[in-house]
């Protein structure tokens, strides 16, 4: 019988850390566990509110306790022990982390990183041993949003919106760590001084876990940077200039205070001495550098994934050239390294919730939803409707607005499903290669025929449900890679990926459907005329 050995994936969020085992022989999930920062009473004594930040000193400051990643792992692996699951069989840890999310480290984190791999440390804990690592005390997560000034620095700087496309792959959006950090720095000259290195989240942990300051940053987080070089997959002396413009020391210190670059499924080193020696795990356990909650999430599956969630997520996979021209969506590397667009719509499927809630069905109320949905041929009627500010395509919130139809349940929402659904499609079609590949859909919509059919019809592909998956269980899969490819040995992803993350049926697209939402005329180009009128005059 061939010896058990199992993966780990962590996932390091904004609310939870999250953990799945995969059983690497027979690729099955065999543990799931989530603790939730609030929730918990191991955790929720570090000052963070309703909305799991740390109460904001301004506008569009968002920060957490980095203490509190600590002790989630601390009281995770407790967990883990507690219900026996069989830790000396894990072989390879591989973390997912809130993307831009970062901390600063001091002189001080060298020694008491490397502390852990003594095995006398496990006496104590990590919130304790590591108390005075930081050199700026919060760590700023993506929801940050004050850095208007320092993003449109760091763009004009480098030559406006095209240049810091096609160097960085992205349009500098606020919540992207470099200026957050630039940001830091000036507001915090002192703290930016003594930071000796900047971690993002997703190898803060790696770092923790091999008790190493200088754990590597992946490919795919380091996207998320406004740092890296999409193309090149290195530090761009453009955007380090621009970023550093100004702050002490210069380019030359903000380099000194980055760690090099990485593949997200690289091997960084073995689990220290205090997790051997605490909670029983492997003395040889290979700790992968990760890389952040969506490339994570992208991992099971190698084609375009659609992510019907409560914000809409469409994640296409591209040749590596192949950017967004307009700066809606950003361009990243998954967590083994493949290239991938990322646009995110935030108004989704909490706004077809908002009209079911509008004709008094509760939000597990589906039926008469569905119902209605089968009431009505593809095409015909637009409801439009954004409680909140847009980033997939940019644009402020507003109430809702019926272009065609009355109101009633059955013409609102159909038109609220097809015109979110077309405002996807119609904003990823730049950088969305024509195909007849599946298109791969996860959420809770993949459970509603009728909206899979008009999934099938904007898009005129097959669309194939698979279950959702989320970025620790993509973190296991990629730290299987992983192990393969250390050991030179075949691995088939796909194949793996599929026994994991089980798929559906196929369903194709109705002929009838394409040619009402297709060409010139109809549904998706009146979609655009209408929708860019709207955002026009908001």
């Amino acid at each position: 019988m061939a010896r058990k050995r199992l993966s780990l994936g962590l996932d390091s969020s904004t609310q939870s850390l999250s953990a799945i085992v995969i059983d690497i022989n027979t690729a099955e999930k065999c543990f799931e566990h989530s603790l939730d920062y609030r929730a918990d009473t191991r955790l929720n004594g570090f000052g963070i509110g309703e909305d799991y930040i740390l109460p904001p000193r301004e506008e569009g400051e968002a920060e957490q306790p980095p203490l509190m990643y600590l002790a989630s792992l601390d009281a995770l692996f407790a967990d883990m022990q507690a219900a026996g699951v069989a830790l000396a069989d894990i072989v390879a840890i591989n973390t997912s982390g809130q993307q831009h999310g970062h901390v600063y480290l001091n002189r001080n984190a060298a020694n008491g990183l490397s502390n852990l791999q003594k095995s006398e440390s496990h006496t104590s804990d990590l919130k304790m041993l590591l108390a005075d690592v930081f050199s700026y005390p919060t760590a700023p997560i993506w929801m940050t949003a004050n850095t208007v000034a320092q993003t449109n620095h760091v763009r004009e700087t480098v030559g406006g919106k095209a240049e810091m496309i096609n160097l960085s792959g992205s349009d500098a959006p606020l919540r992207f760590t470099g200026t957050v950090v630039r940001r830091v720095a000036e507001q915090d000259s002192e703290h930016y001084a003594t930071t000796v290195k900047i971690q993002l989240i997703s190898s803060f942990i790696p770092a923790v876990l091999t008790g190493n300051t200088n754990v590597p940053i992946d490919y795919g987080n380091g996207c998320g940077m406004s740092l890296m070089n999409y193309r090149s997959k290195a530090w761009d002396s453009a955007l380090l200039a621009a970023t550093a413009d100004g702050l002490t020391g210069g380019t030359e210190a903000l380099l000194s205070k980055l760690p090099a670059l990485t593949r997200p499924d690289s091997i960084v080193g073995n689990l220290a001495a205090y997790y051997v020696e605490k909670y029983g795990f492997a003395e040889r356990c290979a700790v992968i550098a990760g890389s952040g909650d969506n490339p994570q999430a992208k991992v099971p599956v190698a084609g375009d994934l659609l992510s019907l969630g409560t914000s809409f997520v469409n994640m296409v996979s591209t040749d590596g050239d192949t950017l967004d021209p307009e700066g809606f969506a950003n361009a990243m590397y998954d967590g083994i390294n493949r290239p991938f667009m990322f646009g995110c719509r935030t108004n989704g499927a909490m706004v077809w919730d908002a009209v079911r809630n509008h004709y008094g069905l509760s939000k597990e109320e589906y039926a008469p939803a569905e119902a209605a949905l089968a009431q009505v041929a593809p095409g015909q009627f637009m409801t439009f409707w954004q409680p909140k500010t847009e980033s997939f395509p940019v644009s402020g919130a507003f109430d809702l607005i019926r272009s065609v139809g009355q109101p009633i349940l059955a013409e609102d929402y159909t038109g609220i499903i097809e015109t979110s659904l077309a405002a996807v499609y119609t904003y990823s079609a730049v950088f969305t290669k024509q195909t007849q590949a599946p298109l791969f859909v996860t959420g809770g919509a993949t459970d509603s025929p009728e909206i899979m059919r008009r999934v099938a019809g904007i898009w005129n592909r097959p669309t194939l449900p698979v279950e959702k998956g989320g970025a620790a269980l993509g973190a296991a899969v990629a730290g299987v890679k992983a192990l393969h490819d250390a050991e030179n040995e075949p691995f088939d992803i796909e194949t793996f990926s599929a026994s994991v993350l089980k798929r559906g049926e196929p369903i194709q697209p109705n002929p009838e459907d394409v040619k009402a939402y297709h060409g010139k005329g109809k549904y998706l180009e009146r979609f655009r005329e209408k929708y860019e009128h709207i955002m026009a005059n908001f």
